[in-house]
């Protein structure tokens, strides 16, 4: 009996991916089925069924489903989630499918099939209230208000058959890893208490702080990458993931630290997204979730801590995997180290707190960062790929 906290749901992994001889079956008959291009996103969801990462749904949720995650956080039939997982084609194609009709989902970038879907449902969604419900705004600017108000028309709803992890294992490696292979890695080191690092960014000093206090607490820590698509300039994934590298190589012990990648696209939705990641790192075994200042929020259209609250607003029992909240962290001056709001006694002038679009003006531009923020070596990561980047704008002048 596997000491891990268990599945989403109280079963076991449920992925839908096909292997063997089931899975060439279905590719052949896929050949014959009209086809749906998928979007990004729903790429990264179809891919998260098929792994088990969104253990125990069975497809892409039906209207009730939908009212009821984007209003009360649970499905029609009681099953705690907090963000809608819906696939949507445009009016004329939805008009040419019968209900009950098989469909072959093709993958956005190279036109192979994801995955097969029985379209059980056809409905069209109120798009305004489902971004109001999971991003707290209707605004445009938002990336994943955006997202939400710009796809296609109707929603086909049913379960899938996936036929393909969508590359990633090819591209990534060993670095990409179901629930069922950290698991497995987890139960080989004897870990029960596992903390999951949600990242979508490289690791500075007080990322690495987060991920030590959480090592201190548990068995180890999981740092999680997202390996789907982000805004525009954020830093892809290969670049991100390999100063992670280095910065586990030289500042951690082996055996508390493991890196990972998951397939999904980033929704940008604050703390309902911090929730989603929580449960879906429930499937993977984590037992605690990080959960640091502005968690999988853009811009300011969340409080600092609202991913904090949130779980205090979800039922007791909603999820296994907890929140293990931190405050902002930073350097301080007279502290002499890295502290946060709960243990340092100083004022901001004491503080040293980068943003985001700081650091990349200063590698953009070659400019020095304060070895206080981030370690050499993963500068000297990020500083190679904005050269590249200077590089390559250079020679299009």
């Amino acid at each position: 009996m596997s000491d891990l906290v268990r599945p989403h749901g109280g079963g076991s992994l449920r992925p839908l991916l096909l292997e063997g001889d089931a899975l060439e079956q279905e590719r052949q008959r896929a050949t014959g089925l009209p086809r749906v291009r998928v979007s990004s996103r729903e790429r990264g969801d179809i891919i998260m069924l098929g792994i088990g990462g969104f253990t125990p749904l069975e497809g892409f949720m039906g209207q009730a489903d939908w009212r009821g995650v984007c209003d009360r956080m649970h499905t029609a039939g009681g099953l705690f989630w907090p963000i809608p997982i819906t696939l949507s084609t445009d009016e004329a194609t939805a008009a040419g499918l019968a209900l009950g009709q098989e469909i072959a989902l093709i993958d956005p970038e190279d036109g192979h099939c994801l995955a097969t879907m029985r379209v059980d449902e056809k409905y069209a969604i109120d798009k305004a209230h489902e971004c109001a419900c999971v991003f707290k705004t209707t605004d445009i600017a938002h990336p994943g208000v955006k997202m939400v108000m710009e796809q296609p028309a109707v929603n086909l709803a049913g379960p899938v058959k996936v036929l393909s992890q969508g590359g990633f294992p090819e591209k990534y490696g060993d670095l990409y890893m179901t629930p069922a292979q950290t698991r497995a890695l987890f139960e080989s080191r004897g870990w029960s208490r596992v903390a999951a690092f949600q990242t979508r960014n490289p690791m500075h000093r007080s990322h690495e702080y987060l991920a030590k206090i959480a090592i201190e607490v548990c068995d180890g820590v999981m740092v999680h990458s997202l390996l789907g698509a982000l805004k525009p300039g954020d830093i892809p994934a290969e670049v991100r993931t390999r100063a992670i590298a280095e910065l586990a190589q030289h500042y951690f012990v082996p055996s508390t630290i493991v890196q990972a990648g998951y397939p999904l696209d980033m929704r940008y939705a604050g703390p309902r997204e911090a929730v989603l990641h929580a449960l879906f790192r429930q499937n993977y075994g984590c037992s605690h979730l990080i959960v640091g200042r502005d968690h999988a929020g853009v811009g300011s259209y969340y409080g600092p801590f609202d991913a904090h609250h949130i779980f205090d607003q979800i039922p007791k029992d909603a999820l296994q995997t907890q929140a293990l909240r931190i405050d902002v962290s930073f350097w301080c001056y007279k502290c002499g180290g890295m502290a946060s709001g709960r243990t340092c006694p100083h004022t901001n002038a004491d503080r040293l707190q980068v943003s985001g679009t700081q650091l990349r003006e200063w590698l953009s531009e070659g400019k020095p960062v304060p070895a206080e923020f981030s370690r050499p070596e993963v500068l000297e990561v990020l500083r190679a790929y904005y050269g590249e980047q200077k590089s390559g704008a250079a020679a299009q002048r």
